[in-house]
């Protein structure tokens, strides 16, 4: 089985979003293996549909610019590629992010496009598997577990690609202990 650790930029504004849904712009992916190795890495922008200007929060938020978006392909098309990357006909997979939202945010995004989720069943919620493991009550963001792990956070961070990687160092460091 492959472990697709993954994380997600959205449309975001400073409070409701127009149209009330937030839009998946950005997909950022490693693929780890059952023994630790990394086996490949996915990072696209995706081109919003309902709400296809990107708020100055947004953009601040996530250095993610209009042009970024603008150039990127929609999200049917790059979901599916997506899935080509994971390997969803072929490979077992467990799909793997920081909390409940970004699964939550998949599926949304795969209904408004009338996109099948059941390739969305499988999945982990790290977030909550670290913190039961750690025996801890108080839930903290990925960066601060990053720096309570020993780890240096690289990169850029609310950057999919960024962010996954992080993560991906913290679901390496304790491979064997995922109750999955």
């Amino acid at each position: 089985m492959n472990f697709i650790v993954y994380d997600l930029e959205a449309t975001c504004w400073r409070g409701r979003p127009p149209h009330g849904i937030n839009e998946i712009i950005e997909i950022g992916a490693v693929k780890i293996n059952p023994l630790g190795a990394i086996l490949g890495s996915y990072n696209k922008f995706i081109k919003p549909s309902v709400n296809p200007i990107l708020s100055e929060f947004c953009k601040s938020l996530t250095s993610i610019t209009q042009q970024d978006v603008d150039r990127a392909k929609d999200f049917p098309t790059t979901i599916e590629d997506f899935q080509d990357w994971i390997n969803i006909h072929e490979e077992d997979y467990m799909l793997c992010a920081w909390g409940k939202f970004d699964v939550q945010l998949l599926q949304t995004n795969c209904k408004l496009h009338k996109i099948d989720i059941d390739w969305l069943d499988f999945n982990m919620n790290v977030k909550d598997n670290y913190h039961a493991m750690k025996g801890e009550h108080k839930l903290s963001g990925l960066k601060n577990t990053i720096k309570h792990e020993g780890l240096e956070f690289t990169g850029i961070h609310h950057r999919a690609i960024s962010d996954a990687e992080n993560l991906a160092k913290i679901f390496i460091k304790y491979i064997d202990e995922w109750g999955y």
